[in-house]
């Protein structure tokens, strides 16, 4: 059975957007995963298509009906195996590696897209629905959150990647560090040159480059990643010097 995503979203014309290129769009075509759009507002029950409302307390925007978005979400949630519901919202868990593999672990996702104000809240409760962001920003709606999220499992999914060493080494790999810098021909460009350990051909010199490189880029750039780096390797040095614990 292939990795299925239902997007449930007011435009499902976005979709599969850029998914239908490059490796999420060949492995969408060759079945390693399908992507399934659903128009919430096929779920509005008035003659307009109603799917939002004003907020109650008052302030500006409108807010998405909690009936509405119920009934998108009974219609995805009976379409095969039951799969993660996830909100796509600026206040949600902030989106990781660690976050992305357990999704592309489970068998598939089911994704809603918000507008305007968001959602109302009492259905994100009542679905016990994980809410999740993309990064510290406001974007027009979760369409785009939703193809950055999808990216980041298809690729993932067994068989769509080349190597799977690659993905191992990438930034946020199992390191938890940020990847180091690629060089390639020519070695020597507008007076540039490709640092000499990596035309030496020692491999152990090449390794222990790249992982100094991945290090001080951490260091510099991400400090938090750098902080819980350090906290991981504390701990299982912990562990290492105390087997009973663990």
């Amino acid at each position: 059975m292939s990795w299925r995503a239902t997007v449930l979203t007011l435009f499902p014309e976005m979709f599969p957007g850029p998914l239908g290129h490059s490796l999420a769009g060949k492995a969408l075509r060759d079945g390693r995963w399908e992507l399934e759009p659903l128009d919430i507002r096929r779920f509005a029950t008035d003659r307009h298509r109603t799917v939002d409302d004003t907020p109650f307390g008052g302030g500006a925007g409108m807010v998405m009906r909690p009936d509405v978005v119920d009934a998108a979400c009974a219609a995805a949630l009976v379409r095969g195996a039951e799969r993660p519901l996830v909100c796509l919202t600026p206040r949600g868990r902030l989106l990781d590696q660690a976050l992305v593999r357990d999704f592309a672990a489970a068998p598939g996702l089911i994704l809603l897209c918000g507008r305007y104000e968001g959602v109302d809240q009492r259905v994100v409760e009542a679905r016990d629905m994980l809410e999740v962001s993309i990064g510290d920003y406001v974007l027009s709606g979760g369409e785009p959150a939703a193809l950055v999220l999808l990216d980041a499992c298809v690729r993932l999914l067994p068989g769509v990647m080349g190597a799977a060493a690659s993905a191992e080494e990438e930034s946020h790999g199992a390191s938890g560090l940020l990847e180091y810098p690629h060089y390639t021909r020519p070695a020597e460009w507008q007076g540039r040159a490709v640092p000499q350990v990596l035309l030496s051909g020692h491999h152990a010199e090449v390794a222990r480059w790249r992982r100094e490189e991945s290090e001080r880029i951490t260091r510099e750039r991400r400090p938090d990643l750098w902080a819980r780096h350090e906290r991981n390797a504390a701990a299982v040095a912990g562990i290492a010097g105390n087997p009973a614990a663990a």
